[in-house]
């Protein structure tokens, strides 16, 4: 029989559906990959009985014909997903031990379409870092190695670094992520796989642990364009307990899907040909745009004029709001509790903080509250709000000349561990392509185009209009067909 952990989840789905395999099957396999893969340090919970069980399910459903959209299939979960009486800690010390007495509307949603959990995955401490390298589980280890002879470990990139490994690796079929500046996309993009962040507000935030509140969203990381349409149909939808969720029906993305994009302009935006960036980047991206040429697609140039300003803003939104959201971990309320001996309750609250957060928190947070501060508000916060109006507004001029956007996912390949650490502003430079689609809440998806001369993945990154996820996943289509990219790492973990 063919291994199951080599198949995309549509491929598993219709085979399971077919009589091919049974869903006890398929969890074994993936069951049994996820424990033979400790090296990749993907997975911080392994939840293989919650898998069997669901498994167990479905394969009755399927003998009383009472099948959900996902029977059969198990998922990984990013770790900041709350999962009932699983430990949920978003890659931080402080929330040791923190198993939630309720699940997110977003996990709640796939298990009731009928899938089962594999585990909670690796990420950066609250999803801060683009290298997954910041967590207090250690890094992730992605399953890619360089073709240079030498066995340099490199990141899966980050935040959602586990779960882009484990897709990468065949530890799962689909996971969730999240994307705040493009966790989801440049993770995607450095382990050859497909991710898309949908518009603001079509995933709920409920039960998802909060970093920056006007930017978060989660979305789905699989093997192919088509599981991912089919995970975020079984996502999305409007939620009373998250005020920021969309009141819309969501369309049925898998059946709408085509890649014929005749009648349909893409820009090309000027100001993504940035200085620096490696040859390699913008071959592929002119190669992309061969390819949505062929698909029938018009290529028009557009300007986004502030998209300069795009990174230093997110710097100050994004640690902005999180200093306010981290301040509910004290030590009182969730998982780890420093007190002091003889110590008041500011003491503890300094100790908990202290012990329990990492560099890069730490680092945000003071970022944060310093841009927040009485004397500054108006010249950072207030000021940096002002620009991403402006970039929302650049955007909007653009699509009224076109349909969908272009460019490369992320100005590098996957980087080894340790490479970029001492130097964070050129860790944030990571982000330079997807933070303006997260500052103006549009969808946006990362699909693999290539390989770069040392054997890496290399993605193209797509930006619609919001509400538009379909054109956007119908482009990606359009890539995936025109790329034929079937690269996956050689195993040696």
């Amino acid at each position: 029989m063919v291994e199951l952990t080599t198949l995309t989840l549509t491929q598993l789905r219709d085979g399971f559906r077919a009589g091919d395999f049974s869903a006890r099957e398929i969890a074994d396999s993936f069951n049994a990959a996820v424990a033979a893969a400790k090296a990749l340090n993907a997975y911080t919970v392994e939840t293989p009985e919650d898998a069997l069980a669901c498994a167990e399910t479905a394969d009755a459903a399927r003998q009383s014909g009472d099948l959900k959209p996902l029977s059969g299939i198990p998922l990984g979960i990013k770790d900041l997903f709350a999962t009932v009486g699983v430990d949920t800690t978003s890659g931080s010390r402080i929330l040791t031990g923190f198993k939630p007495p309720y699940e997110s509307t977003v996990t709640a949603r796939l298990r009731a379409a009928g899938a089962g959990m594999l585990g909670k995955l690796n990420m950066d401490e609250f999803a801060m870092g683009s290298s997954n390298e910041t967590s207090a589980y250690g890094p992730v280890i992605s399953p890619w190695k360089r073709n240079d002879g030498g066995n340099a470990a490199l990141t899966p990139g980050g935040s959602s670094g586990g779960s882009a490994a484990a897709v990468a690796a065949g530890l799962a079929p689909g996971v969730t992520g999240t994307d705040t500046g493009g966790s989801i996309r440049q993770p995607a993009a450095f382990t050859g796989i497909t991710g898309i962040k949908p518009t603001y507000g079509r995933c709920s935030r409920w039960g998802i642990v909060s970093f920056a509140s006007s930017l978060d969203q989660a979305g789905p990381m699989s093997r192919t364009v088509r599981d991912c349409a089919i995970l975020l149909e079984a996502m999305s939808g409007f939620d009373s307990k998250d005020a920021t969720s969309i009141d819309a029906p969501v369309p049925a993305w898998e059946q709408g899907l085509s890649s014929d994009l005749r009648g349909k302009r893409v820009g090309i935006p000027r100001e993504y040909r940035i200085d620096g960036v490696p040859g390699e980047i913008n071959a592929l991206w002119d190669q992309g745009i061969a390819w949505l040429k062929d698909a029938g697609a018009e290529i028009v140039e557009i300007s986004l004029p502030h998209t300069k300003y795009a990174l230093p803003t997110y710097y100050i939104i994004a640690p902005a709001e999180a200093s306010s959201n981290l301040a509910r971990y004290d030590g009182v309320r969730y998982g780890l509790r420093e007190a002091p001996g003889g110590g008041n309750l500011d003491a503890m609250y300094a100790a908990t903080r202290a012990a329990g957060f990492g560099a890069e928190v730490k680092r945000r947070i003071m970022i944060g509250t310093y841009v927040l501060s009485a004397g500054f508000y108006d010249a950072y916060f207030t000021k940096a709000q002002r620009v991403r109006a402006l970039i929302k507004q650049d955007f909007r001029a653009a699509f009224e000349r076109c349909d969908l956007i272009l460019t490369p996912t992320a100005p590098s390949a996957a980087f080894g561990i340790g490479e970029k650490m001492s130097d964070p502003l050129a860790m944030y430079l990571n982000d330079v392509f997807a933070v303006p689609a997260s500052l103006a809440g549009l969808p946006a998806m990362s699909v693999p185009g290539g390989l770069d001369g040392q054997g890496l993945p290399l993605g193209l990154h797509l930006i619609g209009r919001e509400m538009d996820e379909q054109g956007v996943l119908n482009a990606g289509l359009a890539i995936e067909e025109r790329a034929g990219f079937s690269a996956r790492p050689e195993k040696w973990w």
